[in-house]
């Protein structure tokens, strides 16, 4: 089957024959496993190069002053802000009754899940003393060493981990029958054991579909302004600091953009492989392609706008440090930083202005892996140019990123590579109730 090649519409049984399939009797194949193992020594490597951390410190990073954040903040703003779109997707377009997310919600979904627990490595390690995290939680100390309330880390504490907590139970609520369904047709009697404790003993009936709908509305309803706080709280960790480009009341509602964008892209990328390693090309159509790209060709559109309004207001408002900031982003040792943003988060999308660009799986993997490189040399930019000048030409000093910064990124990605190819091995990677729910609408509205 070609990657364009449309398949007959399935039945609401033939639905959940196909989808449960991928679980219980496909074989991974040469690919998946091939993927599988080059993850796995990816994530060998972010667990060598956290073992060396702890053994010697954050100085085997390129951190040093004036630059005291690097890699590390620009991963985990980067992975946190993937994490975002996943939720919001799956969340908002349900809400809005949007029939077309029944094909993207869940693997958008688990793709929060583990971009989240990804991200969630980086702050911890950055602290230098990580065995000290607990420090952030307010708990009853008799010591009277209490949350700094004023600080935005003790709000990323809360918001990020209220959005956890929504996250989880709103991917698993959907997963429950799905499990069901797995257990009723899988064949081992470990694998209806397993299966069948996490159905939780779901049947399938009517009152028990009515308080799944009321618990997904609810949690839908919690996560969608969760999206917003969270990355907006992301965005206070900088523009609470008194530094040229990063005192800037635009960055709430810009990282929130930034986040989206990302996220859109991540999940365009997913879709089109497994839409090709799986011949799902019924499920995740040329339609679900195009409208995903247009949504990332908006939000994209509103960062540019962000890139825009941050120049006009150094230039406009005139302060000499935000301009030699600027000039410094534009034109200095890191300029290069800076066009490679803007050609890769800018101008890349907008060739999506053309349809057949937007139903191209080629094209949009080209564009939205530009996206992700873009954004992640963004979080890079926006934390080195306002450190590496400081107001002081004694305190100048450049970021020189080693070999365990490298390490720490390419094992990420290979940590969330690995958790996202053993999902679509032991979990239903489509929604096989809200497929087959379209499905019956579908056969029910023929002629």
């Amino acid at each position: 089957m070609s990657d364009r090649e449309p398949a007959h519409t399935a039945t609401p049984g033939e639905v959940t024959d196909i989808v449960t399939a991928l679980v219980l009797s496909r074989p991974g194949g040469r690919a998946w496993k091939i993927a599988t193992g080059v993850a796995s020594l990816l994530t060998a490597l972010l667990v060598a190069a956290i073992v060396v951390l702890l053994a010697r410190g954050v100085g085997i990073w390129g951190v040093t002053m004036p630059v005291a954040w690097g890699f590390a903040i620009a991963n985990y703003v980067w992975w946190i802000g993937i994490g975002m779109a996943g939720t919001f997707i799956s969340a908002a377009l349900y809400l809005t009754r949007q029939g077309w997310r029944s094909a993207l919600n869940r693997f958008a979904e688990a793709m929060t899940v583990f971009a989240l627990a990804v991200s969630g490595i980086f702050p911890v390690l950055h602290l230098g003393r990580p065995w000290f995290a607990y420090w952030l939680a307010p708990y009853p100390d008799r010591m009277g060493l209490w949350p700094q309330w004023r600080s935005a880390l003790v709000w990323d504490f809360f918001a990020i981990g209220a959005y956890v907590i929504v996250s989880v139970i709103y991917f698993y609520a959907g997963l429950v029958p799905d499990f069901a369904a797995v257990r009723d047709r899988a064949k081992s009697r470990g694998r209806q054991v397993i299966y069948g404790v996490l159905a939780m003993g779901w049947r399938g009936e009517a009152l028990e579909w009515e308080r799944h709908a009321t618990l997904a509305r609810i949690l839908a309803g919690l996560a969608v302004p969760l999206v917003f706080s969270v990355h907006s709280m992301v965005a206070l960790d900088f523009s609470e600091g008194l530094l040229p480009g990063w005192h800037s009341t635009i960055f709430p509602p810009f990282f929130v953009a930034g986040a989206l964008f990302s996220g859109a892209a991540m999940v365009i990328v997913l879709a089109v492989i497994l839409r090709r390693a799986y011949a799902l090309h019924e499920f995740i159509t040329d339609e679900h392609l195009d409208k995903l790209a247009k949504m990332m060709l908006a939000v994209g559109w509103v960062v540019t706008y962000g890139y825009a309004a941050e120049i006009f207001t150094a230039y406009y408002g005139g302060d000499p440090y935000d301009l030699a900031m600027q000039r410094h982003r534009l034109q200095g040792a890191y300029a290069w930083l800076f066009w490679a943003t803007i050609a890769c988060n800018s101008l890349s999308i907008q060739a999506l202005w053309w349809p057949r660009v937007r139903t191209n799986p080629a094209a949009l993997v080209i564009i939205s892996v530009l996206v992700l490189i873009g954004m992640w040399l963004e979080r890079f930019m926006l934390i080195v140019t306002s450190l590496y000048r400081d107001f002081l030409p004694s305190s100048w000093g450049m970021f020189y990123p080693t070999f365990w910064d490298a390490a720490f990124l390419a094992g990420s990605i290979g940590l969330f590579a690995l958790l996202f190819l053993v999902f679509v091995r032991v979990v239903p990677v489509l929604s096989i109730a809200e497929l087959r729910r379209h499905a019956a609408e579908r056969v029910d509205n023929r002629p």
